[in-house]
């Protein structure tokens, strides 16, 4: 955890932003994975993390706005928790380690919320993503579970958007942390990635990395030949010669924020005339985006301008053609490049997306757009000092979207349709770095990690 003053300033910060009444933080409980007492991995809620810290189950925090008191609920063990789990801190010495003013046990919770609704005060709290956790607000305040989430406090989920969305340094240096262990697991991943491999024994090899450090990865790992799958979890192919491997995978660190690094390497470590010439041209996007980030600059924008990147190196390639300002424009470079540049990142991979997308990436003046490729960029608000966020742009050749615009004829002004018939087996090529907004611009944060093609190729030469 981190000192307990910056718990109590996180506090007193949030409720300049909520007008009266308590604000509820339920910690997550250990979930079933196959029988009751085998479970999953646990995993904190992130903004009970960021305002009270302790990282285990049975735990809720409450802050009384209108008397500017926090207080600590949960349950000491008993003998037979310290039998099976051993002899863990006190609710008191969370307490003192959180910076509350008072720890009590869950059955004071039912009471203080309970008189609190009695009163006709308002609880707040933010959109439970968990049904046990839907069902307990339902029990603790009286809604129907039906209505829980839609009755979610707009106020505080915009407070906790405003503080978490802007990183401290301490906080850059966890992801830091978290960027330099990816280092190894890609590194690694690289290193591997020769003929005859079967995906899983690399995908196993990186989540080891990241289980040695203490944590787990911070999303499933996304490894395949089969690049062209955006999210693809299928790690049963052997690797051939002339494929590209695309490796998507980070880490957590104890206090639980995150990394997400992409890189795409030729299997067996050099790549094709074809395969550079599609890299270089993601590379340039990557390059290019780092460079325009700047407080004050839409996301939206350094998107666009990635996209425009990406059509006019597929231009000159003769795979696409025309205006490219107008092809971007219309959407015709979203056959290749079919998602948004970047997410913020923080405790949570994608950060803070269990507060909805559009509230985190978007508010009053940028709104989301319905433009397919567009629309999925989580993204596209202006930038502020010290947000973190990803730049990850791609090429891919996905067949299934190529039939289906051919058939339907679309942005043949654009489109070389005929040219693609040779792509079609391509795969996807995806690079991406977790970067920080300084007060002029940019740094992308950690050890950097190959991503030239002379840098992989070199890396892939060298099996130790």
């Amino acid at each position: 955890m981190f000192n307990p003053s910056i718990y109590s300033a996180r506090r007193n910060e949030l409720i300049k932003n909520i007008p009266s009444g308590l604000v509820l933080f339920p910690g997550n409980e250990d979930a079933a994975m196959n029988y009751p007492s085998n479970t999953y991995h646990f995993r904190q809620d992130s903004s009970f993390l960021y305002f009270f810290g302790p990282d285990r189950p049975g735990l809720t925090g409450v802050i009384d706005v209108d008397e500017n008191k926090s207080f600590l609920f949960g349950n000491d063990d008993d003998l037979n928790d310290i039998i099976w789990m051993g002899t863990r801190p006190s609710i008191r010495s969370l307490g003192e380690k959180a910076g509350v003013d008072e720890s009590h046990s869950l059955s004071a919770l039912e009471n203080t919320l309970k008189e609190a609704c009695d009163n006709g005060r308002r609880i707040h709290y933010l959109p439970p993503y968990r049904t046990e956790k839907i069902l307990r607000i339902e029990k603790w305040i009286g809604t129907h579970h039906s209505r829980v989430v839609e009755k979610a406090s707009p106020e505080l989920i915009a407070g906790v958007v405003k503080l978490r969305s802007v990183k401290s340094p301490a906080e850059i240096n966890e992801i830091e942390k978290a960027v330099d262990i990816a280092y190894e697991m890609h590194v690694a991943a690289m290193k591997m990635a020769h003929p005859g491999i079967h995906e899983r024994e690399i995908a196993g090899r990186i989540e080891g990395i990241s289980l040695s450090h203490g944590n787990p990865v911070s999303f499933p790992v996304i490894l395949s030949v089969n690049g062209q799958t955006l999210h693809n979890h299928y790690h049963g192919n052997i690797l051939e010669k002339g494929k590209i491997m695309v490796t998507d995978a980070g880490s957590e660190t104890d206090l639980h924020y995150a990394s997400d690094i992409t890189r795409s390497v030729p299997v067996g470590g050099n790549f094709l005339p074809e395969q550079k010439d599609i890299y270089e041209i993601v590379l340039k996007a990557l390059q290019e985006s780092v460079k325009s980030i700047r407080p004050g600059i839409p996301y939206r924008d350094i998107h666009l301008q990635a996209a425009a990147i990406i059509a006019g190196g597929l231009k000159e390639l003769g795979i696409m053609r025309g205006d490219i300002q107008d092809a971007v424009h219309n959407g015709a470079h979203a056959l290749f490049f079919p998602h948004g540049l970047g997410h913020m990142l923080g405790l949570d991979v994608h950060d803070m997306e269990d507060l909805g997308e559009d509230n985190v990436g978007y508010d009053e003046e940028i709104v989301r757009s319905g433009q397919f490729g567009l629309a999925f960029l989580r993204l596209g608000r202006r930038l502020e000092k010290n947000f973190v966020l990803t730049v990850e742009p791609g090429i891919y050749f996905i067949p299934a979207l190529i039939d289906k615009w051919k058939s339907e004829k679309l942005f043949t002004d654009f489109i070389n349709y005929d040219k693609l018939e040779s792509c079609m087996d391509f795969g996807g090529i995806r690079i991406e770095d977790d970067v920080m907004v300084t007060a002029t611009g940019s740094r992308v944060l950690g050890t950097p990690i190959p991503r030239t093609v002379p840098e992989i190729e070199d890396i892939m030469k060298d099996p130790d």
